[in-house]
């Protein structure tokens, strides 16, 4: 695999600065509006240039969206199953290209990369199977004479507006559980990975998808994603992305707009605070690890990642030893090089509103550790502080950086309490050996996604549904069987099954 990664790393790397287009109407739309992505690692490398769509380009793309949903509604689920499998085979033939593409534009190291791709493989399958499922319908009791079913329809068209931080995974899973479910979309991709979004509607297109069922409008949030949610012939709209962002989209799409004819859904997954527990008696070694690849994975820019260790009772001064020293010796660098554990930020932006974190620690509580990066890039050095409260800045806002809090507790129900204590709700996790202390914790710590002795980031398709609540989302799990209902409208058909004489058309 080592080799043919590299040699994926190096073709694609001959490829930067490719041009990416919009998708309006199944055929490829240049607005001539440039606008580039670069690499997080080297900021004046150029990735990609594509062309910026127009809030009238927008108009445009539902309208096709409008028009080619009624055959793709009416497509068999088995077809539309069958098309998303050969999407996922597509994908899979490219998966070392696909991830190198990861590597230079969304700045992933290679396990990252590679896992992100794998997902988006993942959910390609996963939803084809639950569309086969759904399509299949069910029956409700009936008494003689009634026959009660139940159907799942096609919302409309929806809107998928998409982060950065899994720029193939999540994309991917929402469009695809979108079109599973027989609707046709509005793809909006994060402007920081156009061209690793492009990766799926080229896999698409190859798969046979029709002309229409799929638009790609790369473009500013602020715009095109505020068009998309006024854009009345939208009848769903699947967001991932910041709380703020979130809660406005949510708020907007609760307007009726004159030519809207239904409420608008809003799937939406919006951030979390999450905390792993590391109770007096667990198992250091293994605790050690897992805060590391949860805190300091693809440099904490993830929703799920680990912002906050509290440690119990007397396990505090070993734990934070061990995770001073940790952090001090991870390798923060290119990630490109397959050495790297910890990448660079997405923009200039995103570091320097975690060095800003970083600085409010050092006012809050201690710096315990710090390790070191590169000058060159978005890189900010990974960092640990002790002596954080519970109504700390650092302990209530998410800093999507490679920034951990290290807490203290009395005993597992002042820990509980304190990993409750914020606004969010995604994933939390506890390391124990005692049997009633991981009892206790799967009944009383509120998230979305619990771990008990692992880490607390790598959700599988089809094995841990992802997804919170609280200010974390709306509790919708992907990759999950509750997943896909929510892109539908239910419908229950009952039908008199005796005959009373004979419909007219019948007699001769």
């Amino acid at each position: 695999m080592h080799a043919e990664f590299q040699e994926a790393i190096e073709q694609v790397r001959g490829e930067l600065g490719v041009e990416v287009a919009a998708v309006v109407g199944g055929g490829d739309r240049a607005t001539g509006d440039w606008v580039d992505s670069v690499n997080p690692a080297h900021p004046l490398q150029v990735v990609a240039r594509f062309h910026r769509v127009t809030p009238k380009l927008v108009a445009e793309a539902a309208s096709a969206a409008a028009a080619a949903l009624p055959a793709w509604s009416a497509t068999p689920a088995p077809a539309r199953a069958a098309l998303l499998r050969r999407a996922a085979d597509w994908l899979a033939q490219r998966r070392h290209a696909a991830a190198a593409w990861e590597i230079f534009e969304a700045g992933k190291p290679w396990r990252e990369a590679d896992a992100d791709v794998g997902e988006a493989i993942d959910f390609l399958r996963y939803y084809a199977g639950e569309a086969e499922q759904l399509g299949a319908g069910h029956r409700y009791p009936s008494p003689p004479g009634e026959q009660n079913r139940g159907r799942y329809l096609a919302r409309g068209v929806a809107a998928v507006i998409a982060p950065w931080n899994f720029p193939l995974a999540i994309l991917t899973g929402m469009t695809a559980a979108a079109l599973a479910a027989g609707n046709t979309v509005c793809l909006k991709p994060a402007s920081a990975t156009v061209r690793v979004g492009r990766l799926l509607v080229d896999a698409l297109i190859a798969a046979g998808l029709p002309p229409g069922c799929l638009q790609y409008l790369p473009g500013e949030g602020g715009e095109v994603g505020a068009a998309l949610v006024a854009e009345p012939r939208v009848a769903l709209i699947a967001f991932t992305g910041s709380r703020a962002v979130g809660l406005a989209l949510n708020q907007q799409a609760a307007a009726v707009v004159p030519g809207q004819r239904f409420v608008k859904k809003v799937i939406c997954e919006m951030g979390g605070k999450n905390a792993l527990i590391v109770d007096d008696d667990a198992d250091l070694d293994e605790a050690v690890v897992a805060i590391l690849a949860s805190a300091f994975g693809y440099a904490g820019q993830k929703c799920s990642a680990c912002s906050r260790v509290i440690a119990v009772g007397s396990i505090h001064a070993p734990l934070l030893a061990r995770l001073a020293g940790a952090v001090e010796e991870l390798i923060t660098g290119d990630p490109a090089d397959p050495a790297t554990q910890v990448g660079p930020l997405i923009d200039a932006a995103a570091q320097a509103k975690v060095e800003g974190y970083v600085a409010l620690g050092e006012r809050e509580g201690r710096l315990a550790a710090r390790g070191s990066c590169p000058a060159e890039g978005y890189y900010v050095a990974p960092a640990l502080f002790r002596a954080i409260e519970p109504h700390h800045r650092l302990a209530q806002e998410e800093v999507f950086g490679p920034v951990v809090a290290l807490m203290a507790a009395a005993d597992l129900e002042q820990a509980v309490a304190t990993a409750n204590g914020t606004d969010y709700a995604l994933t939390g996790g506890l390391f124990s050996r005692h049997p009633g202390h991981l009892a206790y914790v799967r009944d009383h710590l509120r998230v979305g996604n619990l771990y008990l002795n692992r880490a607390i980031t790598g959700a599988l398709v089809g094995r841990q549904p992802f997804g919170g609540f609280g200010l974390s989302g709306i509790g919708s799990q992907a990759g999950g069987p509750d997943y896909l209902r929510q892109f539908c409208l239910p419908q229950s058909v009952c039908e008199n099954s005796l005959r009373r004489g004979f419909a007219p058309e019948t007699l001769e």
